[in-house]
């Protein structure tokens, strides 16, 4: 709905405009036609007032007429006195408006002012010019005018020379006769200014942002990834947040990639579609080629707040905001980064406001081919959506630059004011370049081929949008000297007002709370210490288990030698009862022998032996009760067969 609404004022716009263009035009042909007639009745015109001196007037078509006079002016230039009268009517604005400078035509004319109303800067502008034309001075001389007048500024000082805008300018002769001639009182002032730094790359405030807080979709974008990446890039800022894993810097952001494609994380992602190895693999070779463009400096904590450059002073003035960026011009992707981001976080938290008598926040982007240079389509296609949309919220963005063909004509086409400072067409494309510029200016009575490449340093050809929304017509202006000093301001005063600042308090050192990193690497930590404890655990189990085989082991063996020994008992003590039954027969044979013996002996008739005669003496003992006690115990002594009780 906003787009559509945006669609249509600007399509209302544009019909204005050309109705505005139509209108002078057609004022334009009534005065040649009138002059033309005039001439050739050799009379005054009738559209133009007669008193005044005469002059020569060119018109457009570079022929000289004479007779025509303004109003209490001379006219020596390229505009007849109807064209100037147009000028001076176009820019006599009721609001409150910038004074741009005064036109020149032939010499300046302090009595035709140029001006910017002040609400049509939330309309965006451009100023552009060769190197040396004078441009980073115009934007120095809106930059001081927007501050007197309550409005903020934020600025993107890439080489430094707009540091001058805090210190009072100083006073010259040459400096008071161009002032003079033009129509202004000058007089030496500076701007109030905070000076910032990317990361504190530079002096001033560190500028910083936490890559959460910079969002998936514009690291992305910045990044230049495909439609997949980006979509698994806005996985992986989802699983953080959701696992209170904080992504602070890269650094976090890198952890957490890395996780998600190791053994313990890769199953983390399984329910919400995963991430392969090739695209987490590009991010991440992508993030290194970032960091190493010093995008390591710009993410961190702490995050400024954006309401810090929309400050005013005690005294209504508002604050010039000057990011410091000498030592970034070279690392383009880092700038836009910051701007991307800045303009994006600013959308997000300003209100509605519509079309205001000034501007909340005017942002010049000084070298703002930087901006754009190798730009994706995708970051392109978000700049132009920005600027479309941010004038909603107050905000108005002038971009500096050398050409106007520096800027994509989407975003072109969004700005409401154009300086153009001098070009130069020294080669073809210059040329080409030239004629493309000079086509998309309202119809005016100036040859601006040739107008375009013959300014001096500190003129240009203005157009804006005046408070009805329709172009003004196009004057040669020579533009106001800024109040501030035209030189930088020194580095070590520069250093003392950052130190002195109340937001180097704030911003100033750098934070490294407990984040994706440092929880990624004590939850590895502590799965490793895990590991371990479960390792020297099954170590311990194992050692347990080794003990109770060889105790087992042991026992089996005990019992099997049990086992061998019982049966070598058994075995000896089958021999012994059997040896002892042999014996009690050889004893029972041995007695009965005896006693056939006796018998024998008593029946004879021969002389009665003793009990042992048979065997002498041994035989007696053997044969007596104690004897053969005698010989059983030393059997079993023989033979370890005593019975165990």
């Amino acid at each position: 709905m906003t787009d559509a609404l945006e669609q249509a004022r600007a399509e209302a716009a544009a019909a204005v405009a050309a109705a505005e263009k139509a209108k002078h035009d057609a004022e334009a042909a009534l005065a040649r036609a009138e002059r033309l007639a005039a001439d050739a009745a050799g009379a005054p015109s009738t559209g133009t007032a007669s008193t005044g001196t005469a002059s020569t007037v060119t018109a457009s078509s570079g022929t000289a007429s004479s007779g025509t006079a303004s109003t209490g002016t001379a006219s020596s230039g390229p505009l007849s006195a109807v064209a100037v009268d147009a000028v001076r009517t176009g820019y006599a604005f009721d609001g409150p408006a910038l004074e741009l400078g005064a036109l020149v035509n032939g010499d300046p004319l302090a009595d035709v002012p140029v001006r910017i109303p002040l609400g049509m800067l939330a309309r965006h502008g451009l100023v552009a010019g060769a190197t040396g034309t004078g441009k980073t001075k115009t934007l120095q001389v809106m930059a001081e005018q927007l501050s007197a007048s309550g409005v903020p500024v934020f600025a993107a000082d890439v080489k430094g020379d707009l540091s001058g805008i805090a210190t009072p300018g100083e006073s010259g002769a040459k400096l008071l006769e161009r002032t003079r001639g033009i129509g202004q009182d000058w007089s030496p002032e500076g701007a109030p200014t905070e000076y910032f730094a990317l990361g504190g790359i530079g002096t001033g405030v560190p500028v910083r942002a936490t890559v959460s807080g910079f969002g998936s979709l514009l690291l992305a974008k910045v990044l230049g990834l495909n439609d997949t990446q980006e979509s698994s890039l806005g996985l992986v800022f989802h699983y953080a947040e959701q696992a209170g894993l904080p992504l602070l810097d890269l650094a976090d952001l890198r952890a957490v990639l890395v996780h998600l494609t190791s053994d313990e994380g890769e199953g983390e992602l399984d329910g919400l579609g995963g991430l392969s190895r090739s695209t987490v693999g590009v991010i991440l070779r992508e993030l290194i080629t970032f960091a190493d463009q010093g995008a390591d400096a710009f993410f961190g904590e702490p995050e400024i707040d954006t309401a810090e450059f929309l400050r005013t002073t005690a005294d209504g003035r508002g604050v010039v905001s000057l990011l410091e960026l000498p030592g970034v011009h070279d690392r383009p992707a880092l700038f836009s980064t910051f701007l991307m981001w800045l303009l994006a976080d600013l959308y997000n938290d300003l209100p509605e406001v519509g079309d205001l008598d000034r501007p909340k926040l005017v942002f010049f982007f000084d070298e703002a081919h930087l901006l754009f240079a190798d730009a994706s389509k995708e970051f392109t296609a978000q700049i132009t959506r920005t600027v479309r949309l941010i004038r909603s919220k107050g905000v108005g963005i002038v971009f500096v630059t050398q050409t106007p063909k520096d800027v994509p004509a989407d975003v072109l086409a969004q700005l409401g004011s154009r300086v153009q400072h001098q070009l130069r067409a020294f080669t073809p494309d210059d040329a080409k370049a030239l004629r493309a510029t000079v086509s998309t200016y309202p119809t005016s009575e100036y040859e601006l081929d040739e107008v375009l490449t013959s300014l001096a340093i500190g003129e240009a050809v203005v157009t804006v949008m005046n408070e009805k929304g329709a172009p003004s017509p196009v004057a040669w202006t020579r533009v106001r000297a800024p109040r501030g000093s035209m030189s930088p301001t020194p580095p070590d005063v520069m250093a003392a007002a950052v130190a002195a600042s109340p937001l180097q308090s704030v911003y100033g050192a750098a934070l490294d709370r407990d984040s994706a990193r440092e929880m990624l690497a004590r939850r590895l930590e502590a799965a490793a210490l895990v590991a371990r404890e479960r390792s020297d655990a099954a170590a311990r189990q194992a050692a347990i288990d080794a003990g109770l085989k060889e105790a087992a082991a042991r026992e089996r063996s005990d019992a099997k030698a049990a086992a061998v020994a019982e049966r070598e008992r058994k075995a000896a003590q089958a021999e012994y009862e059997r040896q002892q039954k042999e014996f009690e027969r050889a004893e029972r044979t041995a007695a009965t022998r005896r006693a056939g013996r006796s018998s024998t002996t008593s029946a004879s008739s021969g002389p009665r032996t003793s009990p042992g005669s048979g065997g002498g003496v041994l035989g007696d003992v053997l044969g007596s009760s104690m004897g053969r006690a005698v010989v059983r115990e030393v059997v079993k002594g023989i033979f370890g067969t005593l019975r165990r009780r």
